[in-house]
């Protein structure tokens, strides 16, 4: 099954491979024949680089994050209400069943008390 996942990521490590590749030719051909001046620069050019490929990702994740966050709260509400009917429901057929057993109990009294007509 891990070999599974493996198998599932690396399309996706190709398709940021492919992403980051045309990204890099795009900066190249805007700015052609330009070079860094110094190494701080092409630090500055790459970290520049990697937040704006990575700023979507990185607002995707929160999204999901927030959606999770509230489909989680969503069922924690769902299981108290739940959980809310089914005392309900068993207090509900304690009631019944006390009521049943006070109706047999008095039809059987009755039964006794009714004189037959054979009597």
């Amino acid at each position: 099954m891990a070999f599974d996942t493996v198998e599932s990521d690396q399309p996706l490590d190709t398709e940021v491979d492919k992403e980051i590749r045309e990204f890099v030719r795009r900066e190249v051909v805007t700015t052609p024949g330009r070079q860094p001046d110094n190494e701080s620069e092409v630090a500055s050019n790459i970290n520049s680089m990697l937040q704006r490929t990575t700023a979507t990702s990185v607002q995707e994740i929160d999204k999901l994050i927030t959606e999770l966050q509230m489909l989680r709260d969503t069922l924690q509400s769902e299981a108290a209400r739940v959980q809310s009917e089914i005392v309900e429901y068993a207090t509900l057929s304690q009631a019944a069943l006390h009521s049943t057993k006070l109706i047999a109990e008095s039809l059987s009294q009755l039964k006794k008390d009714v004189p037959t007509p054979s009597d």
